[in-house]
């Protein structure tokens, strides 16, 4: 049998039962707010944090808040592991990508912020793009763009 919203319980083809389900559903998430959806999706943030550390974290902030207000769950290592790993230590830095590549499995998506990508976020695209993950690219204004060049 097909557990598929798509069949019936004989596991026939249902189109007109998907079709309705599926309104209702959409209907449903327009008008329940964001704090009582019950899934979303985890993605992974990805923007510059070395060189301007101070305005590369507010970004990062700016960005998970954005992910937010979009109904995911931001996970966003640069802003995690230098809070007790130093950046700055060629070898920290390398387990701090480390972990960030481990925790990236969890997530649905990659978002890639900012107008180019930097050394460290072109080692976490790679990955991604790798393990066939999707990765979506925004500018600094959070507005989706096309992928770097």
């Amino acid at each position: 049998m097909n557990d598929s919203p798509k069949y019936n319980a004989s596991g026939c083809p249902d189109p007109t039962a998907y079709k309705a389900l599926t309104a209702v559903d959409k209907e449903i998430d327009s008008q329940t707010p964001l704090t009582q959806r019950i899934f979303r999706p985890m993605v992974f943030i990805c923007s510059p944090y070395a060189g301007d550390v101070k305005r590369n974290v507010d970004n990062a902030r700016r960005y998970s808040r954005y992910a937010v207000k979009q109904g995911a769950i931001p996970i966003a290592p640069h802003l995690l592991f230098p809070q007790f790993m130093d950046d700055t230590d060629p070898e920290q830095r390398e387990l701090g990508i480390f972990f960030g590549l481990i925790l990236m499995h969890c997530c649905s998506e990659v978002w890639a912020f900012g107008s180019a990508a930097s050394p460290g976020m072109q080692i976490e695209i790679t990955k991604a793009r790798n393990r066939g993950m999707p990765v979506r690219f925004f500018d600094d204004e959070c507005r989706e763009v096309m992928p770097y060049a």
